[in-house]
């Protein structure tokens, strides 16, 4: 998936004061726009930008619920780009006949938790580069020892700075509508300077 993610390199720069892949929770900093197809996905979807008050994160005990739904979604579902599947070049939506692109595995994941009880608060999707530099979109679910990541290229469920990705931004976990800028993983530094070199030929 390509999405659409437009991030000015001043909020680059901001941001990177943030980005130690130490911490166990993902760095958030300046609001940034969100994901074209994200934006058409919240109108359709409500659940899915209603917001949420204050949490502490999940407690250990909900590690067992991620993991089911994590395995159960990427086996139901057959990876699709957008454009094969749905004729447009970026389309968040559920996967409702099997097949779907990244973002639906982690809608559908974000959903299912959702109906299994797990506080909306502690979910956020989120845009990352993966291990290849290629775009693409996981569920991060905040537990009370850090955040972990839902992803439809993994069979477990990993801490975010364990996932080898780096993340751009996320949506924010009480405002649903928001995205906040990232900007951590091992691509970061790179990232930042050809944001900040960019910025500078403007």
């Amino acid at each position: 998936m390509k999405p659409q993610l437009l991030v000015p390199a001043a909020i680059f720069l901001l941001a990177s004061s943030a980005a130690s892949v130490a911490d166990n929770y993902l760095p958030s900093s300046r609001s940034v726009g969100a994901p074209a197809g994200f934006i058409d996905a919240c109108a359709h979807y409500g659940w899915l930008c209603s917001n949420a008050g204050p949490t502490r994160g999940a407690d250990s005990s909900q590690l067992t619920l991620l993991k089911q739904v994590n395995a159960r979604v990427n086996s139901s579902v057959r990876p699709v780009d957008d454009l094969s599947g749905t004729g447009l070049s970026e389309s968040w939506s559920l996967p409702t006949d099997g097949t779907g692109d990244c973002e639906d595995y982690a809608l559908l994941k974000y959903k299912r938790l959702v109906e299994a009880g797990f506080d909306h608060g502690n979910l956020a999707l989120s845009v990352v580069l993966d291990k290849r530099g290629n775009n693409h979109v996981v569920l991060v679910a905040r537990m009370e020892s850090g955040d972990v990541v839902l992803d439809s290229l993994a069979g477990s469920v990993k801490p975010w700075n364990r996932t080898g990705y780096t993340f751009v931004a996320h949506q924010g976990f009480q405002k649903k509508s928001q995205w906040k800028v990232s900007v951590a993983g091992p691509r970061a530094r790179q990232l930042l300077k050809r944001e900040a070199a960019s910025g500078a030929r403007r």
